[in-house]
């Protein structure tokens, strides 16, 4: 048995809609189009801002017409439009690409009436209808006939085109999207390859899903999409979602209601009322509790929020970003994240390199950071401009910097608080460094009856990573190595060596 289609009719009430209704019940753009229509609507929904005390009256004489005829009349309702006036073009989008997201999504086949309303509704509703692949355009003829509109236009193309032709006015200016995304250093293969993919996504109106480990860079990346976007000059609001207890993450994103519980002394909009028409950035969006995830997923999907204690529904047009350092896809499987919501922001994913994959970048970094710390202490009058020396820099290489940028900028910051030199030493940056407690536990080991495993060759292979992982920490200093491993002293390292075929490199 085959699908019913779902057939929807999206209109504006319309001043002559009413008048005809008034003058006789005679038809007018509204009535015509859902007589007419050789596919019946099972879905009438018309929009309006005046003449609020017709809009019963309305729909009765429409159902009346439909039942007449035999056709679908349940449907048919007149929906409130909070829109500044019938000329406001931004409140007037807002209303109207918030009817055709939903009804899209909803029909098979969604019909836009052309004839009723402004001309800023008409010109609206063909520009956002012409992005729905299942839209279609209808307009009544004054002699009551149906017509059906194409409109053979790329709007997209020709906006293209008209602005290629201000090109050459603008030709000195830096781009947009390049000035968004210049304080995020780029020098490796691996981090020009992410800012590729983040400008892409920043063109994009898709929700975007920043990973990686702490202390990369997410939210700096995050204001760089935001930047590049074309919200750009609309808010950017960000919450961590891991740091507020749970009923204060719903207050704080979705607002509450006066009295919603103790305290709430007054009505507060949340980041989504706040950041309308922008972005929102959720850092560590893996902490949010299930009842929250629930609300984020409707205000994704449907772009409708409830404040804390209130029952009436807010319409919000805002952008999201999520970051996180866990693994939401083994979070999901874990039943702590949920599924449909990670679909939803894994739209746009971008994977931050740890700073130990883009070595080339590191240099460049170390010198941003010192300058900051250098402006920073100016002002001080005993403060003495300071420089990290050549063995310092490649004491820097060395590092593993399990804490990303993050852990190099505290790291510089006490070598400079703490050294009365004007030139930071490798010295002084490891007395900087802080201990790492390392986690020694493993999977536990399972073997089948017949299998073979050669144990030395597993202890060698494991000695060897670890004799070459503290030799670069230590900038291939053998005491210090040795003092690392837990080894007696450097002899003992030297013939470890030996036995493991690893040359030392002075």
């Amino acid at each position: 048995m085959s699908k019913r289609t779902v057939n929807i009719l999206l209109s504006w009430l319309g001043t002559k809609d009413i008048d005809n209704m008034l003058d006789g019940e005679k038809n007018a753009s509204i009535s015509t189009l859902a007589t007419n229509s050789q596919t019946p609507f099972d879905k009438i929904v018309i929009l309006s801002n005046h003449q609020h005390k017709y809009w019963e009256k309305f729909e009765d004489f429409v159902k009346k017409r439909m039942a007449t005829i035999g056709k679908p009349y349940h449907d048919i309702q007149v929906h409130k439009a909070n829109i500044a006036s019938p000329i406001d073009y931004e409140s007037i989008h807002q209303v109207t690409a918030l009817w055709v997201n939903k009804l899209s999504e909803e029909a098979d086949s969604l019909s836009i009436n052309l004839t009723s309303g402004t001309p800023a509704m008409t010109t609206l509703s063909v520009l956002i209808g012409k992005g729905k692949s299942n839209v279609q355009f209808l307009q009544a003829t004054p002699q009551n006939e149906l017509l059906h509109v194409d409109i053979p236009i790329d709007f997209g193309q020709e906006y293209v085109k008209s602005a290629s032709k201000n090109i050459a006015n603008t030709a000195t200016s830096q781009p947009k999207i390049e000035q968004a995304f210049s304080k995020l250093t780029a020098k490796s293969v691996q981090m020009q390859n992410v800012v590729n993919k983040a400008k892409k996504i920043a063109a994009s109106e898709v929700p975007a899903l920043i990973l990686g480990e702490t202390g990369t860079g997410k939210e700096l990346m995050a204001t760089a999409i935001h930047k590049g976007s074309l919200r750009a000059n609309k808010p950017l609001k960000v919450i961590n979602c891991g740091a507020f207890a749970e009923n204060l993450v719903d207050s704080t994103l979705f607002g509450h209601k006066k009295g919603a519980f103790t305290g709430a002394e007054k009505d507060h909009p949340g980041l989504f009322e706040q950041a309308d028409g922008g972005t929102l950035f959720l850092d560590e969006v893996g902490e949010l509790p299930p009842e929250i995830q629930v609300k984020l997923l409707r205000a994704l999907q449907q772009g409708e929020i409830n404040r804390l204690g209130d029952t009436q529904t807010t319409n919000v047009d805002v952008r999201v970003i999520a970051a996180t350092h866990k693994d939401l896809s083994k979070l999901v499987e874990e039943g702590k994240f949920r599924e449909d919501l990670f679909y939803r922001l894994a739209v746009g994913i971008i994977q931050m390199p740890a700073l130990r994959e883009r070595i080339e970048d590191i240099t460049v970094i170390v010198n941003q950071l010192v300058e900051q710390i250098n402006k920073a202490a100016s002002k001080h009058p005993d403060y003495i401009s300071k420089n990290i020396s050549e063995k310092g820099i490649k004491f820097i290489l060395s590092q593993p910097w399990q804490g990303n940028i993050r852990e190099l900028w505290s790291t510089l910051n006490r070598a400079f608080l703490w050294s009365d030199s004007q030139t930071i030493t490798e010295n002084d940056l490891a007395s900087a460094m802080i201990n790492r407690a390392k986690n020694e536990s493993f999977t536990d080991v399972t073997l089948s009856y017949d299998d073979k495993i050669d144990i030395t060759q597993l202890v060698d292979k494991y000695k060897k990573a670890y004799v070459l992982a503290a030799l670069k920490a230590s900038g291939n200093v053998k005491s210090h190595a040795a003092q690392m491993l837990n080894l007696k002293d450097h002899q003992t390292l030297s013939n470890w060596m030996k036995r493991l075929n690893i040359k030392h490199e002075k």
